[in-house]
């Protein structure tokens, strides 16, 4: 689906030189690209095609549509990726095992780009703001055709270009940006939701993440820019947003005049059309009072909040940098619980972190049992280059982590089977999200709490909301029907 854009490519003059404000700039080498495609077309009897493969984040998810949007706009097809003229790789190098998925799967496109010339293949997001990444692709993968980074993204029609000029590779990476280009094209995966960034980057420097130095410093959106964003999706028939960033809770501290995400929270509920109202990811150092009381009192925002936690332990906490202790992070799920009754409560957890003690993991558990997540995301600490972590000394050995994360996976799945029961038996408002995959007589929705259903439905009902009786618990999901 189309996000809304106000300039028509069709009546830019290519023969009149780029213009220097965006994003005028970016529609004119959307035009340029356009006679390439053109081109394209009368040599080889169709029009190009592409393929975006995304690595990574909700961020990530959220740069490939605007990619695709950008690509679409241009006149390519979308195509699966083995088959198609130009291969996209959306990026993510949160942990070194996805750097080395991307360098495997360049391998694998090598053979095909010397057998089709024709073919292009381009790299950008959080892995290319590496400078030894881009070294090591200029040296043994020679016959990459387009880099670039996360801060230039809105750059790719003009970089796509000066590609299509040189006949050779184009490298663009910044070091950081203060820019936010706003009405750019963007291809939704879904007609009926959608995520919208509200901000940039991350101040945090968790010891053990690279995303603040892959990202940058935090940047927001402008508020009246988000609002008229969210206007025009549910004029385009959306009904669900999930807003986006790396710390939602820290939004609009950068900006000229200071808005909260809580402000900007009670501004996006006034607009008609939005029935959902979702968001990702949230601090809990930055979890205010004030951001609380308006999810209590709110009729849209979804009773579902992913707050990770990282630790149990408040001296891993301290370790890792994260700035709260257990008993802080302890006191904010219960005032959670009070203010918006049934919410659902997620979590990320690393099991392993160097200095990670038998006595702090089961700080760990005891935190997971107190606060009884509904659903956690567990993860083995992975050594990340580039870290302070990563240097630390007392790393956990392998057999001792792997044990410490048996055993938590063990205690998460048993509370979140019991967290997901307690609904069963009960009517709950489902939004439509697809047909399932496992059988076909049967669609797949989520509640406001985030739990999958499936109930037996029709292709047509998806995008709609329904009413739907959570007749079977089964662990992490519900089997429903529409009540007679």
């Amino acid at each position: 689906m189309r996000m809304y854009n106000e300039i028509n490519i069709e009546k830019i003059d290519i023969d009149a030189g780029p213009p220097s404000k965006e994003p005028d700039r970016q529609y004119y080498f959307m035009a340029k690209c356009r006679e390439w495609v053109k081109d394209f077309e009368q040599r080889y009897g169709r029009r190009p095609t592409a393929c975006v493969t995304t690595f990574g984040c909700q961020m990530n998810a959220r740069d490939s549509e605007k990619l695709r949007g950008i690509l679409k706009d241009i006149g390519y097809i979308e195509e699966q990726e083995e088959r198609a003229d130009f291969v996209i790789y959306n990026t993510c190098t949160v942990r070194e095992n996805a750097n080395t998925r991307v360098y495997g799967r360049l391998g694998q496109l090598k053979p095909r780009k010397k057998k089709y010339p024709h073919m292009m293949i381009g790299l950008c997001g959080c892995m290319m703001q590496e400078p030894e990444v881009v070294e090591k692709l200029k040296k043994s993968y020679s016959f990459i055709d387009l880099i670039f980074g996360t801060h230039n993204i809105y750059k790719f029609a003009e970089l796509l270009a000066a590609r299509f000029e040189a006949g050779r590779m184009v490298i663009d990476i910044w070091k950081s940006t203060d820019k936010i280009v706003e009405n750019l094209p963007n291809e939704r995966k879904y007609p009926f939701k959608s995520g919208i960034n509200i901000m940039f980057g991350c101040n945090n420097f968790c010891s053990y993440c690279i995303v603040p130095y892959v990202r940058g410093r935090e940047r927001s959106r402008e508020p009246k820019a988000i609002i008229r964003e969210i206007e025009r999706l549910s004029e385009d028939g959306v009904t669900e947003v999930m807003l986006l960033g790396q710390n939602v809770n820290s939004y609009g501290k950068t900006l000229e005049q200071p808005v909260s995400f809580a402000q900007l929270l009670t501004e996006i509920e006034k607009i008609d059309g939005i029935r959902r109202i979702r968001f990702m990811t949230s601090h809990p150092k930055d979890l205010s009072d004030e951001l609380i009381e308006v999810m209590g009192k709110s009729k849209k925002i979804c009773r579902h909040l992913h707050l990770p936690v990282q630790s149990g332990s408040t001296r891993i906490l301290e370790k890792m940098n994260r700035r709260y202790t257990k008993e802080q992070y302890l006191a904010l799920t219960e005032k959670l619980k009070r203010a918006v009754p049934g919410i659902s409560l997620t979590t990320d957890i690393i099991v392993g972190f160097p200095g990670e003690t038998e006595e702090d993991f089961q700080e760990t558990l005891d935190i997971v049992r107190r606060v009884r997540y509904d659903s956690a995301f567990t993860f083995i600490y992975s050594k990340r280059t580039g870290t302070p972590a990563a240097v630390m000394e007392e790393q956990v050995p392998d057999e001792i982590i792997k044990d410490r994360f048996e055993r938590l996976l063990k205690e998460v799945q048993i509370i979140a089977g019991e967290m997901c029961a307690v609904h069963e038996g009960t009517i709950q408002e489902v939004l439509v999200e697809s047909v399932s995959e496992q059988d076909h007589s049967m669609v797949t929705g989520r509640l406001s709490n985030n739990l999958l259903v499936h109930f037996p439905g029709r292709e047509e009902l998806i995008g709609e909301y329904v009413d739907v009786l959570l007749r079977e618990c089964k662990g992490f999901y519900y089997i429903g029907e529409v009540p007679k």
